[in-house]
């Protein structure tokens, strides 16, 4: 997610601010920076990968981010994430879309 944020003009500062609200956890935008450079490559594997569980439930949600193009504008980067049959969760997929909607997790649940 780290990659995609960063690829589609959202600053190091607001990725960790949302890494922070999603995991409780909190990186500087030094260590957001390092982090895009080094995982590149096994960010285009994740998303090349099949997923071989079996999940309950999945939770489909998105929250909305400022993304500096030509301007800032906020986008909504979109969210999928499994709960197997143990209550473990995983992210099976996001991507960033202009604005929220189910055509988008249609798209995230086909690919």
């Amino acid at each position: 997610m780290v990659i995609t944020l960063y690829k589609k003009g959202i600053t190091t500062r607001e990725i960790a601010d949302l890494l922070e609200k999603m995991y409780g956890k909190h990186y500087t935008p030094t260590t957001i920076s390092n982090i895009s450079k080094v995982m590149k490559n096994e960010i285009e594997a994740y998303h090349k990968r099949k997923i071989k569980k079996d999940f309950l439930v999945l939770y489909c949600d998105a929250t909305y981010l400022p993304v500096r193009r030509d301007s800032v504008a906020k986008e909504a980067i979109h969210v999928i994430i499994g709960i197997d049959p143990n209550g473990n969760k995983e992210v099976l997929y996001y991507s960033l879309f202009p604005e929220e909607s189910a055509n988008n997790y249609k798209e995230m649940l086909i690919t």
